[in-house]
């Protein structure tokens, strides 16, 4: 972990979030960061396997069952979740939820019409 955050802080690359899971005999690290080209870059340029993925940034109630209202629209409308991870900044003073779906185009819809507030890249990006 040092290593990818001393490479991204090194090129100015701002980690906005992250995950880290265990996977048998190596750890997968799940990130959102300010500036994606560079950061894919520079891990690849430091020999780290590295893919980008396509998630949603949600703002989620910050109160008990906020979570329910997402869920709940996704799974009526039968998208499944990958994976998932929140995070409450202080700064914005909301929570906010990544989610990783099989249907993203779906997801999107289902979530607006249900009055969930997709956050924009910029939004991530300053958070």
């Amino acid at each position: 972990m040092a290593k990818v955050a001393k490479a991204l802080g090194d090129a100015g690359v701002n980690i906005r979030t992250l995950t880290i899971a265990e996977a048998g005999d190596f750890g997968v690290v799940r990130m959102v960061v300010d500036d994606t080209d560079s950061g894919y870059k520079v891990l690849r340029e430091e020999g780290f396997t590295v893919s980008e993925t396509d998630v949603l940034a949600v703002a989620i109630n910050d109160s008990p069952g906020g979570l329910y209202e997402i869920a709940n629209t996704l799974g009526e409308n039968e998208i499944n979740v990958d994976y998932a991870y929140a995070f409450v900044t202080a700064k914005a003073e909301r929570a906010m939820l990544i989610l990783r779906v099989d249907d993203l185009n779906g997801a999107t819809r289902v979530l607006d019409e249900a009055g969930v507030r997709i956050a924009t890249k910029a939004e991530i990006q300053n958070i």
